[in-house]
């Protein structure tokens, strides 16, 4: 998780990630930053992301995209 953090502080800093569970509900994460954030969870954690799974469920909270990676990594 706080490998996730550091990655969503590189890309929207101004956001508290540890309590926000409406990044995208409240526009702090933008669709540029959701292309970047996926690309970057696929090379950091090796998953891939289905388009299927870029919903506001699965990125409106770090924990939301981090049970989001942790079923993908259990998956492959």
């Amino acid at each position: 998780m706080e490998r996730l953090i550091e990655i969503l502080e590189d890309i929207q800093p101004a956001a508290d990630y540890e309590t926000c569970e409406t990044l995208i509900d409240d526009h702090i994460l933008d669709s540029m930053a959701i292309i970047a954030l996926v690309a970057e969870l696929e090379d950091e954690f090796d998953i891939t992301i289905p388009t299927v799974e870029i919903i506001p469920d699965n990125f409106n909270s770090a924990k939301a995209m981090y049970d989001m990676i942790t079923r993908l990594q259990e998956e492959d």
